[in-house]
């Protein structure tokens, strides 16, 4: 079992889910259900499966479930383009969620592949 929460990268999607948050209360009302619920669970879904694979008894699970935070980050990255491409978003806005989304990425290919090890 790893302690998760002392996890750079945890700490960093945690505030990157509260900022998605932030974001997407200023998105139109009919998007509720739509673009705002799958940006919100796709950024909570980087930290819970960090969580999760963190109760993992073997790092080759672990393994997997960080690649699944990956994952959701990608898609959070689609999200902040649709949200862009619909002007929900500003361009520094865009600029921040992408650059952040990137960032927590690359932190996790790299804690996948350190666990590879």
């Amino acid at each position: 079992m790893h302690d998760f929460r002392k996890l750079e990268v945890y700490k960093r999607a945690l505030l990157f889910t509260k900022r998605v948050r932030q974001v997407t209360a200023k998105f139109p009302r009919e998007e509720m259900f739509g673009l705002t619920s799958q940006f919100c669970r796709a950024s909570d879904s980087i930290v819970l499966n960090i969580a999760e694979g963190a109760g993992c008894t073997s790092k080759k699970e672990f393994t997997k479930f960080v690649g699944y935070s990956a994952r959701s980050g990608y898609e959070c990255g689609g999200c902040a383009d649709i949200s862009a491409i619909l002007k929900y978003i500003s361009t520094e806005e865009y600029d921040e969620l992408v650059d952040e989304t990137n960032q927590i990425v690359a932190m996790l290919i790299g804690l996948q592949r350190s666990l590879q090890k």
